[in-house]
């Protein structure tokens, strides 16, 4: 389960607010693999709350990506999905 105390300002964030849904794709599996080598359990990813097309997208991806253990959206930010990573720890 992914709780606030985990997830912190100083956790890693990735902004894919403004990009296509082809870019994102890029970009969040190298933002995922680049925390998993990193050792970063917790990160997350900004993709805005207009009109979820690029959340539904990110929530797709995360979904398919053998590195994520879990995720959701933050409860007090719904354009932000908080995201845990399989680690050495973790696995």
């Amino acid at each position: 389960m992914i709780t606030m105390e985990m997830f912190n300002s100083s956790s890693p964030v990735l902004n894919v607010h403004g990009e296509t849904t082809d870019t994102v794709v890029f970009f969040l599996n190298d933002f995922i693999k680049d925390n998993v080598k990193l050792g970063n359990t917790y990160v997350g990813i900004i993709h805005g709350r207009s009109s979820n097309i690029l959340r539904n997208r990110v929530h797709e991806l995360l979904r398919k990506n053998k590195d994520v253990d879990s995720y959701r959206l933050d409860i007090w930010n719904p354009g932000l999905t908080i995201i845990k990573l399989k680690t050495n720890k973790n696995q």
